[in-house]
């Protein structure tokens, strides 16, 4: 048990004040030799022990009268996590509130949802514990806001739902940042989130720093997470994977992709109304559903010819989580998917250009255009979505054009060269040329994900199959996406914040693989590198969010808005909106669908050594974390009073022994 007023226990030797009263009240009066009271004494002593016991028992309960009252005024709080994490007030409070779409999720048999839970539960809490100063902490600004009071975090705007994913260390990093600017003194971190996997990156170096950043405070810092970690039963999700418009012989249509998933155990065959939304016009198409999901591909809806770009929604029937029962979409026409191809071997330059240059639909318009290094300059490079470089790597001004190309969100892919020189890009360079009479067996590829992942069909890249003659060594930071046998890297891409950066150990040429004569993972890779550079291009263009992605938020005009929240915060809340002659739709990302949540072990060595605690709660949850007990001291006192005072009173003769008395007398 742990008290909001400690010092007043300050006052706990008072309970010795009756003993100290009984002492003096002896040392009042002498004792004299008297026969006649020598005689009463005598008699008195048969019944000395009920008064004894009586004299005993009301001095215990003056006693407890006198701690039930310091007790109480000392605001004593419930036995608990709370009644031992607290203690005392705090100079400093920092909330860190996670906003992000699985927070949404609501309780069995009630219409709040965690996020709404765990701000109520922690305004009730913070407001009975008080504080010098309320700073908050949202899980997309990432910023430290001063509050007047806890009452504040029900009405901010930076408070509702949101659907961008939260990232705890980086809260966590901003909360550090003020308390070491700010100097503060004894400061509490409360914590409010769903402990999902992908919102605490717990495998992240960043938490080893931050731990031992947090222990260097001379003042101590104090963490509280208020947990809500429960799964629902049974939850459905939508997520539109593709949307093309193509024309018809009756005029034009849309043909969307879409993937519906269902978490839980519920595994029985499940009928999914799924209503389709454009700009108004809508229709509906029942999903039958088993087991954990399904995909729809090229849905066709009818829109009119004239209509070549536009918005729509697809939804489904309300269920645990509202924020993944919709999703937005954007189309347009398709730009030019124009690729730049730079190389000195011209049995290098012919498959990559045929690679290039081949659409995988009649809808798309690739084209592809061999250049020399000297043109660079003159290239309108707001136009390309992908560069193919077999030559020296660039360096100077050329290096420069390359890599703002790349921030753009560009795609560029480098071959070695015959020569491989010292120059680097990125922090990478070719080292020298390997060769054998037999052909290099691949060891390992990724194929989960990027560039060489699985087809929509599920069926793997015949990248085994390729036959690698002779290869160039890389040296730098990279991560490897493909392996030789021995561990040398054959296809490596270089960490970037936008665009890609991708190196090939080899070539296309007949003496160095068979990319070129098999084909098939050569014109996978270079039209998905197309695709990914076009993504950029594209007039209208899906975002995650919290992503920008190059795009300016602040510019946005929402057309329509599924969070309510702060046109400043555009970015964060799914819809669409419109930038000049582009539209944007923004939607929650692929990860926040997945339902791991962090386990309780890995979540106590991100806090090892810290001063650490956690209590779970449940949506909709209405039992307090937090309760003062003082009014059960306050009644204890009472009672001892009176339990005091009826052992003080005068033992009522019996009518036999008043007889007696009366007839002696007589």
């Amino acid at each position: 048990m742990s008290f909001l007023q400690p010092w007043l226990l300050w006052g706990l030797p008072l309970i010795a004040l009756p003993i100290v009263i009984h002492l003096i009240n002896q040392r009042r009066f002498q004792t004299i030799q008297w026969a006649a009271m020598m005689f009463l004494l005598a008699a008195h002593r048969m019944a000395r022990g009920y008064s004894r016991l009586r004299q005993w028992l009301i001095m215990l309960f003056r006693m407890l009268a006198v701690a039930g009252l310091i007790f109480a005024v000392s605001r004593p709080l419930a036995s608990g996590w709370l009644g031992l994490a607290a203690g005392g007030k705090p100079d400093t409070t920092i909330v860190l509130l996670d906003r992000s779409p699985s927070m949404q999720q609501r309780g069995v048999g009630t219409g709040d949802s965690k996020l709404e839970t765990g701000k109520q539960q922690l305004v009730q809490t913070l407001q009975t514990l008080g504080s010098t100063r309320w700073i908050y902490i949202d899980s997309t600004a990432h910023e430290a806001q001063e509050i007047e009071s806890p009452e504040a975090i029900l009405n901010l705007p930076s408070a509702s739902p949101a659907s961008a994913p939260a990232d705890l260390p980086l809260m966590l990093q901003s909360a550090h940042d003020y308390i070491r600017d700010n100097r503060t003194g004894r400061t509490e971190i409360w914590i409010c989130s769903d402990l999902r996997e992908n919102d605490w990156t717990a495998e992240s170096s960043r938490w080893s720093t931050l731990r031992d950043a947090f222990l260097e405070f001379p003042q101590g810092v104090r963490f509280h997470l208020l947990a809500y970690p429960q799964l629902p039963a049974t939850n459905t999700s939508i997520r539109v994977t593709e949307v093309k418009r193509q024309m018809t012989s009756d005029g034009a249509e849309l043909l969307v992709s879409l993937k519906i998933s269902r978490g839980g155990a519920d595994s029985e065959k499940l009928t999914v109304p799924v209503q389709f939304d454009i700009e108004g016009a809508r229709s509906l198409l029942n999903v039958e559903l088993t087991g954990t999901g399904t995909e729809i591909k090229d849905h066709r809806i009818p829109v009119e010819k004239k209509q070549e770009r536009g918005w729509g929604r697809v939804s489904i029937p309300a269920d645990a989580n509202p924020s993944d029962d919709d999703f937005y979409f954007v189309f347009d026409n398709p730009p030019p998917r124009k690729t730049l191809i730079v190389a000195e071997d011209p049995q290098v330059e012919r498959p990559l250009q045929l690679a290039a240059s081949i659409p995988p639909e009649p809808s798309f318009v690739c084209e592809a255009n061999v250049i020399g290094i000297e043109q660079l300059p003159l290239t309108e490079w707001d136009q390309v979505s992908l560069l193919l470089w077999q030559a020296t790597l660039p360096k100077g001004a050329e290096a420069e054009l390359v890599q703002s190309f790349v921030d753009r969100g560009g795609q560029v892919v480098f071959m070695p060269p015959r020569n491989p020189g010292s120059e680097e890009f990125s922090g990478i360079r070719w080292n020298e040329w390997t060769i054998s009479n037999d052909s290099i067996p691949i060891e390992t590829w990724r194929g989960d994900e990027d560039l060489l992942s699985r087809t929509l069909n599920g069926a793997a890249l015949p990248v085994g199959q390729l036959e690698i003659h002779q290869y160039c060594s890389l040296s730098g930071e990279q991560t490897p996406l493909a392996t030789l046998k021995g561990g040398a890297p054959l296809l490596a891409r270089v960490p970037s914040k936008r665009g890609g950066i991708y190196f090939w150990a080899t070539t296309p040429a007949p003496r160095d693989s068979s990319l070129a004569t098999d084909g098939v993972v050569l014109y996978a890779f270079v039209q998905r590198a197309v695709s990914a550079g076009a993504a950029v291009l594209n007039k209208a263009r899906q975002l995650d969010a919290g992503d920008a992605a190059g795009e300016t938020p602040s510019t946005w005009t929402t057309i329509v808005e599924g969070d309510q929240g702060l046109s400043t915060e555009s970015l964060y809340h799914r819809g669409v909106y419109s930038a000049a002659d582009r539209l944007i739709a923004v939607n929650r990302p692929e990860t926040e669908e997945e339902s791991r949540v962090l386990a309780e072990s890995r979540l106590t060595e991100r806090f090892r050594g810290l001063n650490f605690v956690r209590v779970d709660d449940q949506a909709g949850s209405l039992n307090s974390l937090i309760q003062e007990i003082w009014r059960v001291f306050l009644i204890t006192m009472l009672i001892s009073l009176i339990v005091e005072a009826a052992l003080c009173l005068p033992k009522v003769p019996r009518k036999q022994d008043a007889a007696r008395t009366v007839g002696a007398t007589a």
